[in-house]
C-alpha cells in the first residue's frame, strides 16, 4: 500500500485542511518510532497530534486520563480509573445525555491493547488499521460516495458520542462510518463547528481511492449542470 500517495492524493482531492491520521493497534512499537512524550487529557487528543505532523506510539496507561475513549480501544482499566468510567457514565445518564441502556451498545475493540500507533497517513511507518479523516460535510460526503462506489460496507447514519467509537467499528467490524462529532472531542480537538470525521478501514483504502478521484470529477461537472440549470431557471 503506497500509504504516502494516498495521504497526499487525499489532500489534494478534498481539499483537506487536516491531514489524515493512520492509526494501528500493534503488540510492540516499531521500530524508529517513539512513545509520546507527554499523555493528553483524551485519547483523540492523539488524533490532532498526529494530524499536526507527529509519528508515536501510546501504551496503555496513556490513555488512562480518557475512561471512554480507553474502553473503546479495548484498553484493560486499572480499578481506579474503572471507577471513574462508571461515574462518568451514571453522570452522563443523569444529564439525560445517554441512557444507561445505550452503555452496553458502545462500540469497543476486542482484541488485546498493545500500543496504538500514530502518524500522518503519508508518513505512517507501517501499515494502519484505521485512516481518520477530518472535515467539512462536503469533503465528507465526497469519501462516503467514494466507498460507496467502491462497494465497501458503511453505517448509512453517523455516529453519536463517542466519536472515538469510529475507531472499533472501522478496525474490527471493517465498515467505514461517519461521526459528527462529540463535545469531550470538540473541546481536546478544537474540531470546527463545521467539521466532523469519517473512518475507513485500511484495508480498503485503496478501493476508496481508485472511486474517489472519479467521484470528485463526477461532482465537479454536476456542480457547473446544476449551477447552470439553476441560473436558467431564474431567468425571467
Amino acid at each position: 500500500m503506497d500509504l504516502r500517495a494516498h495521504g497526499v492524493q487525499l489532500e489534494n482531492l478534498l481539499g483537506l485542511r487536516s491531514s489524515p491520521v493512520a492509526l494501528a493497534f500493534t503488540s510492540v512499537p516499531p521500530p524508529n518510532v517513539q512513545r509520546i512524550s507527554e499523555s493528553t487529557p483524551a485519547g483523540c487528543g492523539y488524533w490532532k497530534l498526529a494530524a499536526d505532523g507527529q509519528v508515536f506510539f501510546t501504551e496503555a496507561a496513556d490513555h488512562y486520563n480518557c475512561p471512554v475513549g480507553a474502553h473503546t480501544h479495548g484498553v484493560d482499566l486499572p480499578a481506579e480509573v474503572a471507577r471513574e468510567l462508571e461515574g462518568l457514565m451514571a453522570t452522563m445518564v443523569r444529564l439525560e445525555y445517554l441512557k444507561m441502556g445505550e452503555v452496553p451498545g458502545i462500540p469497543r475493540r476486542t482484541a488485546r491493547f498493545g500500543v496504538a500507533v500514530y502518524a500522518p497517513l503519508s508518513r505512517a511507518p507501517i501499515d494502519p488499521d484505521v485512516i481518520l479523516l477530518r472535515g467539512n460535510p462536503k469533503q465528507m460526503m465526497l469519501v462516503a460516495e467514494a466507498v460507496h462506489a467502491a462497494g465497501i460496507s458503511q453505517d448509512m447514519a453517523a455516529k453519536l458520542r463517542p466519536t472515538c467509537a469510529i475507531v472499533p467499528e472501522a478496525a474490527e467490524a471493517g465498515r467505514a462510518n461517519l461521526s459528527l462529532g462529540c463535545i469531550g472531542n470538540r473541546v481536546y480537538t478544537g474540531l470546527g463547528d463545521d467539521e466532523m470525521y469519517y473512518a475507513i478501514p485500511a484495508c480498503h483504502l485503496a478501493a476508496v481511492m481508485e472511486k474517489l478521484e472519479t467521484i470528485v470529477a463526477a461532482n465537479r461537472t454536476l456542480d457547473v449542470f446544476h449551477q447552470q440549470r439553476q441560473a436558467a431557471s431564474s431567468r425571467p
